[in-house]
């Protein structure tokens, strides 16, 4: 039994019905020419390529297996036109007819490729919707972090909105897009919502950029949505901090009142310090003078680091500055003061003697003299220091203060009058020894030598003497208290040692 037809004479109609009914890729040219493991060959080559192709995905079908699957078609094709030319097929038996038949399968392969190019094309589709899908659970999912902490994925996030609507516009994720982003600027900008406004100035600043990132359509109304809100939010965390003494203050003012110059929020800048600074002033006087002192000194500064930062567009800044630097400055009597009558006399002679220095014209500058001189001599009698002095000057008791050194002496004293001078150093005096002055025969100023002197009117009571070599021989100064009692004439005598200071009546 022959394993093939025999020869048929040349019809080239049948070729082009064998070669067309081949390139179905079911290989039914073959099997109309009884070669059936021809056709088998073609069924295999089609089943691998559906099984690579099939279910359809967003990445297709591999170039490579495409292409070789169309050049087995074409190969089959052009091999069942050489078999068809000489061959007669099993059925039909007429070539038109079979041609027929070729012209119609055709359409298995056309339709599928046409089936699998929609089937691709929605596979696109969700892949880009998943996409889109996995960047909001990315935002919702950095609920609650420090932006800080979420940034980068906020980055990310816009990063796939950007190619979305930027490599895939007629895509429906990226129509989707928009709705997601105003989402996405509501997540961001939570803490605003919270009204932890501090929180908030970090990622509606970081929303301000996000235009740059977005065709205008795409952003829509966005564009304007974090500006209100910033603001806002600058003002408040500003306000937070010049309430609560927290420098930063300054920066977020600054900030505000450059980025949004004519705003609502920055009108209420000057207001805002301008109330601080009353708010200040309204402590001194009282038990914290000193504190609303360096309250007022802070507020200065950083008052003039904002219009440094800020420009102080209107000018409203300088009159609030100007005040605090004011107010500062004559409340710092009321300082010293407070210090000196809570025992703090260094402070209270370092604030005196610094108010002295600065308001030469101030109401309050000699009895601030005063109080820096009783509080220079209460650190060495501390009951010295029980009362604040006044201004009274002069008494019926009189005192001599003599000088037996070869130093200047400032003499200090207090009491029911207070005052200061210098003596000039002695000529031919001289320092003690240590041992002289613990003999019971030692009397400084007895040597009938003229001894630079100075004689006090003082008041009945009790008045404390500091004296102060100027010439460095001694490490402290030498001290007294004095009784007066009326009938009386009181002598002091100032002296120096190697080692101490000393002094006696």
């Amino acid at each position: 039994m022959p394993t093939s037809p025999p020869p048929a004479p040349q019809d080239t109609g049948r070729a082009v019905a064998v070669a067309l009914l081949n390139l179905s890729g079911l290989g039914l040219g073959y099997a109309l020419t009884r070669r059936r493991l021809l056709m088998v060959a073609c069924w295999l080559a089609t089943a691998i390529l559906l099984v690579v192709a099939l279910p359809a995905d967003a990445d297709g079908v591999p170039a490579a297996i495409l292409a070789l699957y169309v050049l087995l078609l074409l190969l089959a094709a052009a091999h069942g036109a050489y078999l068809g030319l000489r061959t007669r097929l099993v059925w039909p038996g007429r070539a038109p007819l079979a041609l027929l038949l070729g012209l119609v399968l055709l359409a298995v392969p056309a339709g599928g490729a046409l089936w699998y190019q929609d089937a691709r094309e929605e596979a696109v589709q969700q892949a880009l919707l998943d996409r889109l899908s996995s960047a909001d659970h990315l935002v919702a999912a950095d609920a609650g972090k420090p932006f800080s902490t979420a940034e980068p994925d906020y980055r990310e996030v816009l990063g796939v909105y950007r190619e979305l609507v930027g490599d895939h516009p007629g895509s429906r994720a990226a129509r989707k897009v928009p709705a997601s982003l105003r989402t996405y600027y509501a997540k961001v900008a939570a803490p605003y919502d919270s009204q932890d406004y501090c929180t908030a100035v970090a990622p509606l600043t970081y929303l301000r950029t996000v235009p740059g990132e977005l065709p205008d359509a795409t952003v829509g109304s966005l564009a304007g949505w974090p500006d209100d809100r910033l603001a806002t939010s600058l003002y408040e965390c500003g306000a937070q901090g010049l309430s609560a003494g927290d420098q930063n203050w300054v920066t977020r003012f600054g900030d505000l009142m450059k980025t949004f110059p004519r705003s609502a929020q920055t009108a209420k800048v000057a207001p805002a310090v301008d109330a601080a600074v009353k708010k200040a002033q309204n402590g001194v006087g009282g038990s914290g003078s000193c504190a609303a002192v360096e309250e007022l000194q802070r507020l200065d500064t950083r008052i003039g680091d904002l219009k440094t930062a800020s420009g102080d567009p209107g000018g409203k800044l300088a009159s609030a500055a100007s005040r605090a630097g004011r107010s500062g400055d004559d409340g710092a009597y009321d300082c010293g003061v407070q210090q000196y009558r809570s025992g703090d006399f260094s402070g209270a002679q370092q604030t005196m003697d610094t108010f002295v220095a600065g308001h030469p014209h101030h109401r309050n500058r000699a009895l601030a003299q005063k109080i820096a001189i009783a509080a220079e001599v209460a650190q060495t009698i501390p009951a010295a220091g029980k009362k604040l002095p006044t201004t009274a000057t002069g008494g019926s008791i009189s005192v001599t203060v003599k000088n037996d050194s070869p130093d200047d002496v400032t003499v200090l004293y207090t009491g029911p009058v207070t005052g200061s001078f210098t003596l000039k150093a002695c000529g031919g005096c001289r320092s003690y020894l240590l041992a002289d002055t613990l003999m019971s025969t030692f009397k400084p100023c007895a040597g009938g030598k003229d001894y630079p002197q100075r004689t006090l009117q003082l008041p009945v009571g009790t008045t404390y003497f500091v004296h102060k070599p100027n010439g460095g021989r001694v490490t402290t100064a030498g001290s007294d208290t004095a009784k007066l009692r009326p009938g009386y004439i009181y002598t002091e005598c100032a002296y120096t040692t190697q080692g101490f200071g000393g002094s006696g009546t």
